[in-house]
């Protein structure tokens, strides 16, 4: 049977192979230097201010999410963003804009289903209100029987929202009363003669369309009892109040505050918009300047009140900048940061020695002068023998006296463990010389 290979013993000769060679080395010390750059570019790329330019709706012009929309966009390119507005035609056919990537960000109400996969949830403002603006001989929902009642368009978030509100009611579409879908537009335009019965519209208050069918067309507004069973059947319901003389001082439009139905707007985006990108625009729709503008207060502790859509990772970073600074979790990561830093410099540290190839043994000279020191000690003994003659005593002098210049001119050169070898070896050395000149 053959034996199976040494597949570390393999790894340990495949990199001492590439340890031993210098262009190998540089090669892959140039790959890592580059690699570090590039990331370390990346980092300070992500810290510079950067300006984004991104698309919104608010639906129709004429309604108050354009507005709102008109006045972030003002806000916004103070945080550097440039919105561009799209009006569009009902929240349905703006969140389909949205999840193809034809728009970034949508002003929605709530009480749709949420089926978009490319959608994230950024912002929950605050309760836009139901509307029932209506002719002023129909005083309940009930009398709204065998009337003609304009829900809006039919990719509108508006009529799926009425059309559960009157359901709950028990008026049923085509057999209790006849829908119709003209646009907010539409409706103004429309003579008075032409108007339908009732017109639900969904907004803040003062709702525009509101203030323009009472002032010019004699409209009333319509109070809808909450039950609070609805709002067990539909958790996107509220209970909301329309306050009195809101559209009307004479007659007062209405007579009193009103109860209706409230349901969450919400602010969302295309799954790719940029978080640097959102939190610019958390800062701009949270400013003072919005709330100002617009007369609306939105409480950013409701930022989060799920619209059923993923949150945008802009979104938890904008809630968290107001976290302490040295938070328990922060302290986590910042423990598994230094660790992660130890882990890096230890390999650096180690990958440098590699890099530098197999460590080169320091060469010491004492073996050398220590022999040197026993040459001489040798001709010394043999200066101070009887039997030497004047021949040898002339090789000795000529040797030494070698010997000597030898050692001198190699001192800037000699590395020695023991400093005192060379004195030493001098000293002999000077020795043997004196006692050799004695010798006629």
């Amino acid at each position: 049977m053959s034996e199976e290979p040494d597949y570390t013993l393999i790894l340990q000769n495949t990199l001492a192979r590439l340890q031993d060679s210098q262009i190998a080395r540089k090669a892959i010390g140039i790959l890592m230097v580059t690699v570090f750059v590039g990331a370390a570019g990346y980092f300070i790329y992500d810290l510079l201010p950067r300006r984004h330019e991104l698309t919104i709706t608010g639906g129709e012009i004429t309604g108050n999410r354009h507005f709102l929309a008109k006045v972030l966009q003002d806000e916004a390119v103070q945080q550097g963003v440039s919105l561009k507005i799209v009006p569009t035609h009902g929240t349905l056919a703006a969140l389909e804009m949205l999840e193809a990537g034809e728009l970034d960000l949508a002003l929605s109400q709530g009480g749709l289903e949420p089926s978009f996969n490319n959608v994230v949830h950024v912002a929950t403002l605050a309760p836009e209100l139901i509307h029932f603006i209506v002719k002023p001989n129909i005083t309940s929902v009930s009398e709204l029987r065998g009337k003609v009642v304009n829900l809006g368009s039919k990719s509108g978030g508006t009529r799926v929202v009425a059309q559960n509100i009157l359901r709950t009611s028990g008026l049923a579409d085509g057999i209790d009363y006849v829908e119709t879908n003209f646009s907010n537009d539409r409706i103004i335009g429309m003579r008075a003669d032409e108007l339908p019965d009732a017109v639900v519209n969904v907004s803040f208050q003062p709702s525009f369309l509101a203030d323009f069918l009472v002032k010019e067309r004699g409209y009333t507004v319509l109070e809808l009892p909450f039950p609070g069973s609805l709002a067990l059947r539909m958790g996107w319901v509220a209970d909301a109040t329309i306050l009195g003389y809101t559209y009307g001082i004479d007659p007062p439009v209405p007579a009193q505050d009103i109860k209706t139905v409230g349901v969450n707007l919400h602010l969302l985006a295309n799954a790719q918009v940029p978080p640097r990108a959102i939190q610019a625009v958390l800062e701009a729709l949270y400013s003072p300047t919005v709330a100002s503008r617009t007369h609306l207060s939105f409480d950013e502790a409701n930022i989060l009140l799920p619209s059923g859509y993923p949150i945008s990772p802009g979104t938890l970073s904008f809630a968290a900048r107001k976290d302490p600074l040295l938070s328990s979790e922060l302290l986590e990561k910042l423990k598994a940061a230094a660790g992660l830093a130890f882990s890096l410099m230890s390999g650096g540290m180690i990958a440098l020695r590699w890099f530098r190839g197999k460590p080169i043994k320091e060469a010491f000279h004492d073996a050398e002068i220590k022999q040197c020191i026993v040459e001489v000690a040798a001709m010394q003994r043999k200066l101070l023998s009887a039997d030497c003659d004047p021949s040898e005593v002339a090789a000795l002098k000529r040797r030494l006296a070698e010997l000597r210049a030898g050692i001198l001119e190699r001192v800037p050169e000699l590395n020695l463990k023991d400093p005192s070898l060379l004195p030493t070896l001098l000293a002999a050395e000077s020795g043997a010389s004196t006692w050799a000149r004695s010798i006629p």
